[in-house]
Parts: C-alpha cells; sequence; structure tokens
C-alpha cells in the first residue's frame, strides 16, 4: 500500500502534493422547475420497523434527495462513529438514547449520570446496544445532522 489515499473526489492525498481536480460541493442542486427540492446527499439511520423512518424515508424521496439507507441494527455503529455523529448533532449520548427500551431498563440508563464522565459509558451502551439509539438519524454531506423526529428536523436537511 502507497502513503497516500484517493479521495471521494478521486484526487490525491499524497502529503505535499494537491488534488489532482477542485472538491466539488457534495449538495445537489436541483432547479425547484424540475419538481425536485435540493438537498446534500445524506446517510439515513433507520429501523425499517419504525414509522418515523418510514415517513422521512418518504419524504426524503419526494424530495428527490440522494440519500444512503443504514439499517443500523444490522450494521451497527462503532463508538468513534458515535461520537462523531454527536459532535455533529451537538449532543450529549444520553440525548439520543431511547431509555424506555427494554434493554434500557435492564442497564439502568435512567438512573446513570449524565456528566462528562459518564459519556464513555453512554456511548459504550449505545455500541453494544443499537436499539438504544434515537431514530432516525440524518448525517448530510455538507456537516449537518439531525435526529430527524419531527417534520421541522427533517426539512432542515431537506432544503428548498
Amino acid at each position: 500500500m502507497g502513503r497516500g489515499r484517493l479521495a471521494r473526489d478521486g484526487a490525491s492525498r499524497m502529503p505535499g502534493r494537491q488534488p489532482r481536480m477542485p472538491r466539488v460541493d457534495p449538495c445537489l442542486v436541483v432547479p425547484r422547475s424540475a419538481g425536485v427540492a435540493y438537498a446534500c446527499a445524506v446517510e439515513i439511520w433507520i429501523n425499517p420497523r419504525c414509522g418515523k423512518c418510514r415517513a422521512a424515508i418518504s419524504e426524503l424521496e419526494a424530495a428527490g434527495a440522494e440519500y444512503t439507507v443504514r439499517r443500523y441494527l444490522e450494521d451497527p455503529p462503532s463508538a468513534a462513529e458515535l461520537e462523531q455523529v454527536l459532535v455533529r448533532l451537538a449532543l450529549e449520548p444520553w440525548d439520543i438514547a431511547r431509555v424506555d427500551e427494554a434493554v434500557a431498563k435492564e442497564l439502568g440508563l435512567k438512573q446513570w449520570g449524565r456528566t462528562e464522565a459518564d459519556r464513555a459509558r453512554w456511548i459504550a451502551a449505545l455500541a453494544e446496544h443499537p436499539i438504544l439509539i434515537q431514530r432516525p438519524i440524518i448525517t448530510a454531506d455538507d456537516g449537518h445532522a439531525v435526529v430527524a423526529r419531527t417534520p421541522e428536523a427533517l426539512r432542515s436537511v431537506i432544503r428548498g
């Protein structure tokens, strides 16, 4: 393996070298006259049995948004991925925890501390038991992320 990697845009990321191609904005801009709203490419973490997840996907489809589905119960996020998403959401792990799930009750999540010292424990629990993660979570290529449980949160990703 070489020292450099190809970025998504195909440009070399070797130290000291400039990319061969300029970075292209990942957001899709489609005129409203085309009948499609504009939106950035997004990833949506879903549980297919969840009505809010299905509704969010329907809205993304209706808006013509480019998106990728991650069935996070089958493909759970790592602790590192959860950390990254939490930074983008500007939330703490207990803010995205489903504390009324059976496993949450078994773990006693409602009684867990909610301080900086408790973060790692919460993140580990979410990584080990992804059913505890609120859904749907949408992350956009432009850095925007939301827990899309409300129409307003979903609209903040589907602009237009």
